[in-house]
């Protein structure tokens, strides 16, 4: 699949608060999603730092594109479990993320993700996830 198709599937079957996170597909193959989420004031924490629900997003969002391009078509995959490690403060202009399939059985799959800073490449979070396949 390609970046654009994924980004297609994004804004045409995910929540609208997802859609308002602003995020884009870089790329995209059977193996791999790279998402792009740009940072702003509307999702800093105290501190100035990106919440951790935004990252929590971003990652479960990538993650299923991966899953879906892994796939090879849409499917409403579900979230069944997502566990969330943050690293250090999310600063800068984007957060990056990066998602891979690590097995993908008839019902389930399962995948990871790492998320760095766009500008200084260094590991804010990362994140496993478990999908069930309708």
């Amino acid at each position: 699949m390609t970046p654009e198709t994924l980004q297609s599937i994004l804004t045409e079957n995910f929540a609208q608060w997802v859609r308002a996170l602003d995020m884009t597909v870089q790329e995209a193959d059977a193996d791999h999603v790279l998402m792009r989420m740009p940072l702003g004031d509307h999702l800093a924490r105290v501190g100035g730092i990106v919440s951790g629900q935004a990252l929590a997003a971003l990652a479960d969002t990538t993650m299923v594109l991966a899953a879906v391009a892994h796939a090879g078509q849409f499917k409403p995959f579900a979230t069944t479990d997502l566990h969330t490690q943050f690293l250090r403060p999310g600063t800068g202009s984007a957060i990056l993320c990066q998602a891979r399939i690590i097995r993908a059985g008839k019902a389930l799959v399962f995948a990871r993700a790492e998320m760095t800073g766009a500008d200084d490449g260094k590991m804010v979070a990362s994140a496993t996830a478990t999908f069930y396949a309708p």
